[in-house]
């Protein structure tokens, strides 16, 4: 099967199996409402766009409100694919029971930002003398040569934004759940802070 789910992360703590400590991340996962199935058909591929976290109707913009129409109001659109179309219905809920303990996962979310910054501390570039009358301390120094060839090559190391930004982290083991809370317990971190969202998947 490789349906997967919508989740918010709710923090990080640790449980113990027989004296082992083992760090785990607990996930609020779904339910998730099936509201779109997309086939081969008409749309070339085979998808269930799932929606997660109910909110009220009118914080919805008007192209959500359209879609939805006058189904249950959902802040959080996403798309899975899945090689059994046919077994799955618009308005389904699908919630934590498609995991089961044992299972590898891979989860996706947007990794802390964590702002502007220069190449020491971004990349663990060298620095320039900091006494007095040094003019080169924590600058990036030269990045590239004269009138050959003119211009920077792409991925040369230079200051930015660090963070931020999708990040998949593959091949976690479920540990537990819990269908009673829509709980389920990850080993080891997931990428985001706490109340972010996250995509957990079969891989593949």
């Amino acid at each position: 099967m490789s349906i997967g789910i919508l989740g918010k992360k709710i923090g990080m703590t640790q449980i113990y199996d027989k004296g082992t400590v083992i760090p785990v991340t607990v996930i609020k996962a779904g339910p998730c409402v099936v509201v779109q199935k997309k086939e081969t058909p008409k749309d070339g591929y085979d998808a269930l766009q799932l929606g997660f976290e109910e909110v009220p109707f009118r914080k919805l913009n008007k192209p959500l409100k359209g879609h939805l129409g006058k189904k249950t109001a959902l802040r959080h659109l996403s798309e899975f694919k899945v090689t059994n179309i046919a077994d799955y219905q618009a308005g389904q809920i699908i919630d934590v029971n498609v995991f089961k303990p044992g299972d590898i996962v891979n989860v996706q979310g947007r990794s802390i930002g964590k702002g502007f910054m220069g190449v020491v501390r971004r990349y663990g570039c060298g620095r320039g003398p900091m006494t007095h009358g040094s003019k080169f301390h924590r600058l990036p120094g030269s990045i590239g040569a004269g009138t050959t060839p003119g211009r920077v090559f792409k991925g040369r190391k230079m200051p930015g934004r660090q963070g931020n930004k999708i990040v998949t982290v593959r091949n976690l083991q479920v540990v537990s759940i819990e269908p009673k809370d829509n709980l389920i317990l990850i080993k080891g971190a997931v990428p985001g802070t706490e109340g972010g969202l996250l995509r957990i998947k079969y891989p593949g």
